[in-house]
């Protein structure tokens, strides 16, 4: 069974929305470049390289779809090549290589998809999607990339949940300038 792995960069107040700065939040753009960024442009490959296929909500796919396919370099060739599937119910023919529509509820759809797998489902962006998948215990891993900035409003990696959702660090380091990258497993069972 796959391992299910959500990976976010989320500012010290658990802002996720427009780290680009591309989307047109007025707050927008607090990663900078993460080429510009040595250590964290090492887990990004590193991470894309460990996947064996990425999860998306439709509107980070397509936001995704529309800069990757024309890059270059050892992290452009590997998110070109990676089997890539889309939660949507509107996305009828995905242009980005590798790509398949994952239609129908989201829960179901990301089950069959974990039992069809063995390595690891990347989810990046998406956060709708991914507090669903986090309400319904889906979620096996959090890897956050905390960025040292206070944003003061945006969408928040956490929403509201039926119950609490207990994790245990298992990993942290200190990336670059002072960006906190931790790694949580969910805890089942408590």
């Amino acid at each position: 069974m796959a391992k299910l792995i959500v990976s976010e960069n989320v500012s010290l107040d658990g802002v996720i929305q427009d780290p680009a700065g591309d989307e047109g939040f007025s707050r927008g753009g607090w990663v900078g470049l993460i080429a510009a960024h040595e250590d964290l442009a090492k887990v990004a490959l590193n991470e894309a390289l460990g996947a064996e296929a990425f999860l998306l909500g439709r509107r980070s796919y397509e936001w995704l779809a529309a800069r990757w396919p024309s890059r270059s370099g050892a992290l452009a060739d590997r998110l070109n090549s990676l089997p890539k599937y889309v939660l949507s119910s509107t996305l009828g023919d995905p242009a980005w290589n590798n790509s398949t529509v994952l239609s129908g509820d989201a829960v179901d759809a990301v089950s069959k998809l974990k039992q069809t797998l063995t390595g690891e489902i990347v989810v990046a962006g998406s956060f709708q999607l991914l507090r669903t998948l986090l309400e319904h215990d889906l979620v096996d891993e959090l890897r956050l990339k905390v960025f040292p900035v206070v944003l003061g409003a945006g969408n928040r990696l956490f929403g509201e949940t039926s119950e609490k959702k207990p994790m245990r660090l298992v990993d942290s380091r200190i990336l670059g300038e002072g960006i906190a990258f931790l790694t949580y497993e969910l805890v089942r069972g408590s």
